[in-house]
């Protein structure tokens, strides 16, 4: 089977490594031969991590690129689709698919459809505000991230959706006991563009910071104002050396309909690493997170300290909480686990592709 994928980005992308490019090797071995073409490079990311303008021009030359891709989509039994084709444009080339009979499977970790239903711009919401449900209805299967991701594609009429979770790779998640007598460490990953979530906890973290505790940020870029915190750069091969630094994993969302959309990636990592976690009750968070069990979910200001100086005074609750959550993802948020899954996903979209297409005039 000759499946290309479109992902929005290279490895570097978050989104696009563990969406996609990690299951290649599973997929190959399965006789899936799949050629990957992502839209935007890493230059690209480079840019927006570091804080720098978007080169619009090389993001034209990208769109111009992937459209004239396009012309050859018939060579393949299935198109494999990151999210949209055309970020903020018209779903022109999902419209042409599913008129020419190309099956294509659309995959979305992200609640992407809030980027435009919910611009603050009407001309954004009055031309795009429904164009991810035209995406979806087009599909032969909607993988979703998330069960609010799998209700808004249900909703917009999607033929077959499927939730798929975010996992890991638990083979390069090797669990390592904490150094005794190292300080009590508050972790977080992610990228600048996502450092802002920690706002919401900022206090929270300069109260800690002040009573001792070490905050390590990775790929932040800076932290918030007000907390003393150790920022790192990000590298896939440093990342799961810096999550077994830390004694817990955090990850604050604010109540809103794009962070409902989020997946909850890092708690997975922060918990095949062994680690326990707190987190805020939004989205995935709540299915991923057994409150009092692998970690907490922490409401307000008062339930993240309170959540803290649990875990900083009682190391044994962290280490329990710590395999509780690894045993989690052994189950439900690995590789081995969901790979499997996704190869028949794609396996049958394919096959059901050409029964979805329309019928030639000659068979009229």
């Amino acid at each position: 089977m000759k499946v290309l994928l479109l992902s929005r980005y290279t490895r570097q992308g978050a989104s696009s490594r563990v969406r996609s490019y990690q299951f290649l090797p599973y997929l190959g071995a399965h006789g899936v031969q799949v050629t990957a073409s992502p839209l935007l490079d890493e230059g690209y990311l480079d840019r927006l991590y570091t804080g720098r303008p978007r080169d619009y021009t090389a993001v034209a030359r990208a769109m111009a690129s992937r459209a004239s891709l396009l012309r050859r989509a018939a060579e393949f039994d299935l198109l494999w689709i990151e999210k949209e084709l055309f970020p903020w444009l018209p779903q022109w080339g999902e419209s042409l698919l599913a008129r020419s009979g190309i099956p294509y499977v659309v995959d979305f970790d992200d609640a992407v459809f809030h980027y435009y239903d919910e611009h603050r711009t009407g001309f954004v919401r009055r031309v795009l505000g429904r164009k991810i449900d035209a995406v979806m209805r087009g599909a032969a299967v909607v993988v979703a991230g998330n069960e609010y991701i799998a209700g808004r594609a249900r909703s917009a009429g999607a033929r077959t959706v499927e939730i798929l979770p975010t996992v890991v790779d638990l083979d390069r998640y090797r669990v390592q006991p904490r150094i005794p007598g190292a300080p009590f460490t508050v972790g977080w990953m992610g990228t600048p563009v996502t450092a802002a979530l920690l706002d919401g906890v900022a206090g929270v973290l300069a109260e800690a910071a002040r009573e001792g505790d070490r905050v390590v940020l990775v790929g932040a870029g800076a932290a918030p104002p007000s907390v003393r915190a150790e920022v790192r750069p990000w590298s896939e091969a440093a990342e799961v050396r810096d999550i077994r630094d830390f004694d817990v994993g955090i990850m604050p969302l604010p109540d809103t309909p794009v962070a409902r959309g989020k997946c909850g990636y890092k708690l997975i990592q922060y918990m095949a690493a062994g680690r326990p976690v707190i987190a805020s009750p939004i989205g995935a968070n709540r299915a991923i997170v057994q409150d009092g069990v692998s970690g907490f979910l922490a409401r307000d200001a008062g339930e993240w300290r309170r959540a803290l100086r649990l875990l900083r005074a009682d190391p044994e609750l962290a280490v329990r909480m710590g395999r509780a959550g690894r045993e989690r993802v052994e189950r439900e948020y690995s590789l081995a686990v969901v790979a499997p899954r996704l190869l028949g996903i794609l396996r049958q979209a394919a096959r059901g592709g050409a029964a979805c297409a329309p019928s030639s005039p000659a068979a009229e």
